[in-house]
């Protein structure tokens, strides 16, 4: 799977970065190294609340991925 995210150079100095396929799914960090392993850490967690979600809900979901 292939998801693009936006990372912001932070104004306090860092960055930050946020995944428009997945709401609310963002993180930050120092560096673009950090950057890049919390991405992986956010939408690894993203995706599993989103699986204990749906299987705790009788109501559909929408789930938009770029692939």
């Amino acid at each position: 799977m292939t998801l693009k995210a936006i990372i912001h150079k932070a104004e306090e100095g860092g960055f930050w970065a946020e995944v428009p396929a997945l709401p609310g799914c963002g993180t930050q960090g120092e560096t673009l190294e950090e950057i890049r392993s919390n991405l992986r850490e956010a939408i690894d967690l993203w995706l599993e609340a989103g699986d204990v979600a749906a299987s705790s809900s009788s109501e559909s979901q929408i789930l938009e991925l770029a692939v």
